[in-house]
Parts: structure tokens; sequence; C-alpha cells
């Protein structure tokens, strides 16, 4: 269905402090709403200071709303999969789901690929749980592939497949 003209478009760009405040509620609520976290976890998903700190974060506008976001990972140990510096990851990727089926994910995956590889890294990792599958669906889509010997647990009862792309 074509756009209008007055239709707002999406657009991705770099998180300003802003919008963390939405950032944090989108993501709390759909890794809470869809059962992909525990209440241990919610902490971590909504301090997102603390993730731009240690992270390039990205949204996706619907005008000024924020319907999507990441958190792309050129260098350090938030990571946590990365395993030289020629990798690269992303994580926390979320989005609304009154956005989903609008190319929201795929265009904040695209924009993390492009980063990386204008930051000369050479691969992109990332972990996700097993019961995201319209986010593996996607991932492989791009190109991903699983890599199972790199799958792995960051709490008990807390099991992270991981998948990758050469760049």
């Amino acid at each position: 269905m074509p756009s209008s003209p007055d239709a707002p478009c999406l657009s991705v760009e770099p998180a300003g402090p802003d919008d963390f405040a939405a950032i944090a509620e989108l993501t709390v609520g759909v890794y809470l709403g869809e059962d992909l976290a525990s209440e241990r976890y919610v902490p971590q998903l909504a301090d997102v200071a603390g993730r731009a700190d240690q992270a390039e974060l990205l949204v996706v506008r619907d005008g000024e709303r924020v319907v999507g976001s990441v958190a792309l990972v050129l260098e350090g140990e938030f990571g946590e999969i990365t395993e030289s510096d020629d990798e690269a990851a992303f994580r926390m990727l979320v989005v609304d789901p009154a956005a989903r089926g609008r190319g929201v994910g795929d265009l904040l995956v695209r924009s993390c690929l492009d980063r990386a590889r204008a930051a000369g890294k050479r691969r992109m990792v990332l972990s996700t749980d097993p019961r995201m599958t319209a986010a593996h669906r996607l991932y492989e889509r791009l190109g991903f592939r699983r890599m199972p010997e790199r799958d792995w647990s960051p709490a008990p009862g807390v099991d992270l497949m991981v998948y990758a792309l050469d760049l």
C-alpha cells in the first residue's frame, strides 16, 4: 500500500539521551510482554544510559515515535560473544509490536552491518533466544548462519543461540 506524502516514514539514526526513556519502555515492554526475559533481567533492559556508554544505540523512528532500537557493539565487553577485535555484535534489538511487518528490524540489522563494515569489522555475531523465531527468519534471510559451537548460557535456565555473518 503506497504511503501518502503526509505519512511518516521510517528513519534510522543514533539515539540520544532524549530517546532513552522511550527505548527503555519499549525494550522492557516487549521482552517482558512476550515472555522473553525474566524480571531479574529488567534492570539491564531498562539501563539504556549504561548501554549507551558501551555501545552505539540506534533507533528507528516513525515520524517522531521510536518504533525500534538496537545496541551495536564495535568494541568492548558488552558484546559478550565477540571473540576477536574483528567481530562486532548487536544486542537487545527490539521492535514495537504495532510496527512489525514494516521492515523496522531489517533496517536496524542492515544499519548495524553497514556501520560494522565501515569500522573495519569482518564478522557480525549475535545471540538470540530460541523463542525469537521471527528474528531468526530475518537473520537467516540476511545471510546469517547458526554457530551452535558458540551457543551459551548467561544464567541458569537461559540458553542462547549464536548467529554470525561474515562481512
